[in-house]
């Protein structure tokens, strides 16, 4: 294979870890989600762009899921067909984007204190890690249907 065909494989095969991890990432942000609904937990995401609306809130963590999950397909998506190892790969993920979202990133755009350890934190982490299992399980899945 020639260096420039050898060049276009891996591309693909990045383009399609890239938007797998965007659907991944879709479904654990929904499943994420409800759980934030329930706890009533989506007015202070759509707190990141001026509003208190719930419906926004969804909007918005659906959309930053989706960007999460491309991230997730491309660092997981060479061995997504290894359902365990796809799985404690969403787990860690999860769990990365909990202490740098949850607990540093949405607090310092809100000016609130950063590492805060109190019951929406810990719902927090919950949620992180579904995310994080669902993704990780959409992603296996869609790789197995290629196999």
């Amino acid at each position: 294979m020639s260096t420039m065909s050898t060049f276009a494989h891996a591309r693909s095969h990045a383009f399609t870890h890239a938007w797998r991890g965007v659907l991944a990432g879709l479904a654990g942000g929904v499943a994420f989600g409800i759980l934030m609904a329930a706890s009533g937990m989506l007015p202070m995401v759509a707190m990141l762009v001026g509003s208190e609306n719930a419906v926004i809130g969804a909007v918005v963590h659906l959309a930053i899921s989706a960007v999460i999950g491309l991230g997730f397909g491309l660092l997981a998506g060479a061995t997504a067909d290894h359902a365990g190892m796809t799985l404690a790969a969403g787990l860690v993920y999860g769990a990365a984007w909990w202490v740098l979202g949850g607990l540093i990133l949405m607090p310092a755009m809100l000016g609130m204190p950063l590492f805060p350890m109190d019951t929406m934190a810990m719902m927090s982490l919950l949620g992180h890690l579904l995310y994080g299992a669902v993704a990780a399980a959409t992603l296996y899945g869609m790789s197995r249907r290629e196999a």
